[in-house]
């Protein structure tokens, strides 16, 4: 064995790969923080025209829609949202609606890596049906809990009970240990730019900028990592589970899965091939996707502590809460189960006999409704 094979057995076989990746998420939450302290530069009046949209609960809605499947991660979005939160520009009451909005936009991957099977009939329809199983379940989580939400504050109120037991109540400063971790980074990068002349509102943004770059080059460069080095476990995983049935274990097996790669959308889009080529059922590829939808929170969870307000820990509750609420009343209630399993069968069905409407299905229910949402009522 060569010197170059050796190195690269040693990085590609885990220690410095996983060292790598704890260095990237010390990045990530630099980013966060810039993210927050850059907003802070804007000024009120700025941040209220940026945002004011989002007090509207449907605008902001499909804000988190379409900032999602902008960024094709709603690790990445929330994590944005916990920063706006943090910086104090949106409340927790108008950011979880935007956090429905990203489980939503999600979705859209998954969808989209079906319609690479649209060649052939019974792949895409199985293919087609797997990926928009979770698209229907995250609609009837919103179409169910919003309302109650805007009722009775039930997300709302669950998570700022959890955070006040965990940092204090809301309004105080929580002196988290991360947050000071990554204060030097975020004053060299004020630096910087003060000493190229920028101030104020320019600064501002600038910090905001570079802050969503680090965010998203962060996560994208974790995710890569973390696939390379689970993605034969994850591969043995799946298959040796799901061939067993699907239930609990596999939401357990799709929770594991999304934390260790840091992407719902990587642990969604494994099943699709794997539903398409009939290795597993719908059923049983179905709770797989609720346990992602509950990983994919340890993102916005992780982001919060580089914040100094309870509420940005809040709203990263409330994204757990309502993914955990959402399986309650969907899943746990067994009328409720097949709901999302019978309309995804009957549109893969339709997909089938007229495959433009498949198409035509991703760019209105992604990006044309949520358009329209913002505009008419932002």
């Amino acid at each position: 064995m060569s010197v170059t094979e050796r190195m690269w057995k040693i990085w590609n076989g885990g220690p410095l790969r996983l060292g790598v990746v704890l260095g990237l998420i010390y990045v990530f939450l630099v980013g966060v923080s810039s993210l927050e302290v850059g907003i802070r530069f804007l000024g009120e009046d700025t941040q209220e025209r940026l945002f004011s949209a989002a007090t509207n609960p449907i605008a902001a809605l499909c804000i988190g829609i379409l900032g999602t499947v902008l960024v094709q991660s709603s690790s990445a979005s929330t994590s944005i949202i916990v920063g706006l939160v943090a910086s104090g520009v949106i409340g927790v009451d108008d950011a979880i609606p935007m956090v429905m909005g990203a489980n939503i936009g999600t979705t859209v991957t998954n969808t989209l890596v079906s319609l690479g099977h649209i060649r052939q009939s019974g792949e895409f329809r199985r293919a087609f049906a797997a990926a928009t199983v979770h698209d229907f379940f995250n609609l009837l989580a919103v179409a169910v809990l919003l309302p109650l939400e805007l009722l009775f504050g039930i997300i709302s109120n669950t998570a700022e009970w959890l955070s006040e037991r965990l940092v204090g109540s809301a309004g105080t400063e929580w002196k988290s240990p991360i947050k000071a971790w990554v204060k030097q980074p975020v004053e060299w990068l004020e630096s910087i730019w003060e000493s190229l002349g920028a101030n104020g509102t320019i600064e501002g943004v600038l910090l905001v900028v570079t802050g969503l770059v680090i965010i998203l080059s962060a996560l994208t460069l974790i995710t890569k990592n973390m696939r390379a080095l689970v993605a034969e476990r994850v591969e043995r995983s799946v298959n040796a589970m799901l061939s067993r049935g699907g239930g609990a274990l596999a939401m357990a097996l799709g929770l594991g899965i999304t934390i260790a790669v840091q992407s719902s959308s990587i642990t969604t889009s494994i099943l699709v091939p794997l539903a398409g080529a009939g290795v597993i059922t719908l059923r049983n590829a179905y709770p797989v996707t609720l346990g992602a939808n509950v990983g994919t929170t340890i993102t916005a969870l992780l982001a919060s502590l580089a914040a100094s307000s309870p509420e940005a820990l809040t709203v990263a509750l409330a994204h757990t809460t309502f993914n955990v609420f959402a399986i309650l009343a969907l899943y746990v209630i067994p009328i409720a189960r097949n709901l999302p399993i019978i309309a995804a069968e009957r549109l893969a069905d339709v997909a089938v006999e007229r495959r433009t409407l498949a198409v035509a299905y991703v760019a209105v229910m992604f990006i044309v409704l949520p358009l329209i949402g913002v505009v008419a009522l932002g």
